[in-house]
């Protein structure tokens, strides 16, 4: 059988489909990851960094790993959704944060490891790494549903992970203040992006 060519309008209509049908996908109630990702991160920050201060105890930090379980729980809770129709568009979008989440599995391993060769390891490393990992994840996302919000707002994130960067190789870093600028990075990156994302989501249903 003989395959039917596109023109370039049909295929710019059906790409144009597939990236409104991705933004439908991450309505709320549809699995909007940026902001379920955006609140927790910020919440999470704010309470740690209020539990070390009042405390003094560095122990709470190892609550950082609770993004793991936070992660584990989003994934169950989406098997139990209604899956809806997955597009080219939202297949790249998954293997993306595929990628990303690796990332992080990586790191934690790497300075694991390190930690048992060289007898000490600092996970502090993990707060900027994850503003870049996560950055340039949404800036991926952003691109590839085509908005500018989610391109452009993880550049707080960069701005803020450099610091911390910059600041560890010259010894003045302030690891707890981190926790701040780490919260703060996500609400730019993630929560106000994905409000627009939603609020633009809502606008597609409407009129259809």
């Amino acid at each position: 059988m003989e395959e039917k060519k596109l023109t370039e309008r049909e295929s710019l209509e059906l790409i144009s489909q597939m990236i409104r049908s991705t933004r439908e996908n991450m309505e709320v109630g549809s699995g909007n990851q940026f902001l379920a990702w955006g609140y927790f991160s910020t919440l999470l920050s704010v309470l740690l960094f209020v539990l070390v201060t009042s405390t003094g105890n560095n122990v709470w930090a190892l609550g950082w790993f609770a993004m793991f379980a936070f992660w584990g729980i989003l994934k169950f809770v989406q098997r139990g959704r209604k899956t809806p129709v997955v597009t080219y568009i939202d297949r790249v979008v998954i293997q993306v944060w595929q990628v990303i989440g690796a990332l992080f599995i990586l790191t934690v391993l790497v300075i694991v490891a390190l930690t048992f060769v060289y007898g000490r390891g600092d996970f502090s490393l993990m707060l900027p790494l994850a503003l870049l990992y996560c950055g340039i994840g949404t800036s991926i996302t952003g691109i590839v549903i085509k908005e500018a919000w989610a391109t452009y707002s993880p550049l707080a994130a960069f701005v803020f992970a450099i610091y911390m960067l910059a600041s560890y190789t010259i010894g003045e870093a302030h690891v707890l203040h981190w926790y701040l600028y780490f919260g703060l990075s996500f609400v730019f990156m993630m929560i106000v992006p994905g409000h627009i994302i939603n609020r633009k989501a809502k606008q597609i249903c409407s009129k259809n």
